[in-house]
């Protein structure tokens, strides 16, 4: 397995509020966590790396070799969702990080299948031969008004309410988890990232970065990219092939 990491505070920001882990386990298989968080620079940053630091080490402590995909959903979802219940504690008994909250997007590659879970408007991402696939379902305002038509697609990139999301770990004490799960080829490249890619790259620039360079140098180049597009989020990409 490869994986390539990288975060950015962007050109905007005081601090970096988003966290991420990855590694490997035994057997072949990789795993990821990628969280932005939300509430001031203490919450934002308390929220995200508790959510990392808690799935990441559910993830290792629990995964074992040639675990079924629904064993490996189930383990996915009560990390995340124990990580739903610290933020909220923590928020609860602290003035000072009151409403803060987190996205997560956890993933976990092993016998060619990416499981994922997620909470937010972090994505992953199945980049293959032909083209890229948003695998997740942004948990946003605007996904909504495009799923509804009332805006296009086009529409809700500009849109000013685009970085108001509807899910997010730590805000009540329990939330709704989603799950996908897709098949990766030898070639293929799993990618989570935070909304400061999304949000400053088309899909297509994406694509083109992921299939023209260098695998280890495909996370600099987006990160770089965003930057010149404005970097006004901050920025996380992880990205694992076989």
């Amino acid at each position: 397995m490869r994986i390539v990491a990288k975060t950015d505070i962007g050109r905007v920001r005081d601090s970096n509020q988003d966290s991420y882990a990855a590694g490997e386990l035994p057997g072949g298989v990789a795993w990821a966590v990628v969280c932005d968080g939300m509430g001031g620079a203490a919450g934002g940053n308390v929220a995200s790396s508790t959510a990392v630091k808690m799935i990441s080490q559910q993830i290792t402590a629990q995964y074992r070799d040639g675990m079924s995909g629904n064993s490996i959903r189930n383990m996915l979802a009560s990390a995340v969702a124990a990580a739903n219940v610290s933020i909220f504690d923590l928020a609860s008994s602290n003035p000072e990080l009151h409403g803060m909250g987190t996205t997560v997007v956890a993933a976990i590659l092993s016998d060619h299948m990416a499981r994922v879970a997620h909470v937010g408007d972090s994505r992953a991402y199945k980049i293959s031969s032909e083209g890229l696939i948003q695998m997740t379902r942004d948990h946003s305002v605007v996904q909504e008004l495009v799923e509804t038509g009332r805006l296009t697609p086009d529409e809700a990139k500009a849109h000013p309410r685009k970085n108001i999301i509807t899910r997010a770990l730590g805000v009540d004490e329990t939330v709704d988890i989603d799950f996908c799960e897709d098949r990766m080829e030898p070639d293929d490249v799993l990618l989570l990232c935070t909304d400061g890619l999304t949000n400053y790259l088309e899909t297509d620039e994406i694509f083109q970065i992921a299939k023209s360079s260098g695998y280890y140098e495909s996370a600099q180049q987006m990160v770089d990219l965003a930057n010149q597009h404005g970097g006004g989020d901050n920025i996380t990409v992880v990205a694992i092939t076989y």
